[in-house]
């Protein structure tokens, strides 16, 4: 009984240190995400379950990075660009940023609607995905800091379900392992581009932003003076880990579901969102498709508070006002104000014409194109001395960022020639 009762409070305290690292983890694997996935298993069936074992080095290396740059600067990402980069690369990274975002947080919102209308065939979807966005909204404005983050740290248990799925249909377990380990390449431009997909879904530029944030924000709600040390760098740093591993098994057993039980029933185009839910009901069962839709409300709750969150604190630290989720909502009116608008403006791409299917894969092709200049400068600022002090990256870390940063530049200069040589 002691053993059982020890058991349960290292369980429970080791569950009460995950914070930012978590969070960002899930939110990763949001709708935009999870239709990325599918139609890489769709259209290639296991050809792309490599790339989850590429990307979690790799995502976690840079997350780690930005965590750090928050924690010793007591910065956001953004707030640490305007003092050590020249004006024109901040409004560059803003203009490309806001419109992607806010097509990710619309084509989340859709997804969520749709999925909503599945479980629930005589209400709405766009009933589902006006009552997602005010409940949302609610959230976020009224709820404190520490009441999402711990909100968002539960909801992040739906993610198990992904774990289940692929295990409710007979598998080939030693194809499975031969795609896990031996990569598979084609070039040509649809290949390459859910390729690029793939990696700008998972290696985000939002995440990038909102993991300096909220790092910021974690260590003003646990300590007035905070110093900066290896122990607390190690902390955010298992943080980070597990949030990304947990994203990277997300990631690879969606690809796993949807390259065999959809890829093999002949189903090679995914629309919607929903249409991968709705394809697993007649070849997985009904549990399938319950437990995939299920996750994909739940990953959107989790996601869109972090992508309007993102974008918020990138507007206001560019133009220095206040902000942040730990304050109050008359102390930081802009910040709010901004949150209200992205999901307003990301709701309102349901009744012009931009279908979600469109957002999710624009956006995670437009998210890989620029992720390249983001993870530049965030190797630079992380090896500056003069701005991390001790805290500079390690060895491994930089094998990492760079791996990250000239693998996303290969494929996204790939994928622009075979655009271009199309025409």
């Amino acid at each position: 009984m002691i053993k059982k009762t020890t058991l349960t409070s290292k369980l429970f305290s080791s569950w009460k240190k995950l914070g930012p690292g978590l969070v960002t983890g899930a939110s990763d694997d949001d709708p935009s995400g999870i239709a990325t996935y599918s139609q890489a298993g769709a259209s290639f069936g296991l050809a792309t379950l490599w790339t989850a074992i590429i990307a979690f080095p790799l995502m976690a290396s840079i997350q780690q990075m930005c965590a750090r740059i928050g924690l010793v600067t007591s910065q956001g990402l953004t707030g640490t660009l305007k003092k050590h980069y020249p004006r024109p690369i901040l409004y560059l990274m803003l203009l490309f940023s806001f419109p992607a975002i806010v097509m990710n947080i619309g084509a989340d919102i859709a997804g969520m609607g749709a999925v909503g209308n599945l479980l629930f065939p005589s209400i709405d979807a766009n009933f589902f995905s006006v009552l997602f966005t005010i409940i949302l909204l609610g959230l976020i404005v009224y709820l404190p800091y520490q009441k999402i983050a711990s909100v968002l740290k539960y909801l992040c248990i739906v993610m198990l379900v992904y774990f289940i799925v692929p295990f409710l249909s007979k598998q080939d377990f030693k194809e499975i392992l031969k795609a896990t380990f031996i990569p598979t390449l084609q070039f040509d431009k649809d290949f390459i581009a859910i390729i690029v997909g793939i990696l700008g879904t998972t290696i985000s530029p939002y995440l990038f932003f909102w993991q300096a944030s909220v790092e910021v924000e974690e260590m003003k709600n646990k300590r007035k003076h905070l110093i900066v040390n290896k122990k607390i760098i190690h902390e955010i740093n298992q943080d980070v880990d597990f949030g990304m591993t947990v994203s990277g098994f997300v990631m690879y057993f969606i690809i796993l579901t949807t390259g065999t039980v959809l890829y093999q029933g002949g189903i090679h185009q995914i629309d919607t969102v929903e249409q991968a839910a709705m394809a697993l009901k007649p070849l997985a069962g009904n549990l399938a498709y319950l437990l995939f839709a299920i996750g994909v409300i739940g990953t959107g709750l989790i996601a869109i508070p972090v992508l309007s969150g993102s974008i918020s604190y990138i507007i206001t630290e560019t133009f220095g006002w206040e902000q942040g989720l730990d304050k109050k909502f008359h102390e930081a009116k802009a910040f709010y104000i901004i949150i209200a608008i992205s999901l307003l403006l990301g709701l309102s791409l349901n009744y012009i014409g931009i279908t979600p299917i469109q957002s999710l894969i624009y956006t995670a092709i437009l998210y890989g194109l620029t992720a390249p200049v983001l993870i530049a400068i965030i190797l630079h600022l992380s090896n500056n001395k003069k701005i991390m002090g001790r805290n500079v990256n390690g060895r491994l870390t930089n094998i990492l960022g760079f791996s990250a940063l000239i693998i996303m530049t290969v494929a996204a200069v790939a994928l622009i020639y075979l655009q271009f040589s199309d025409l």
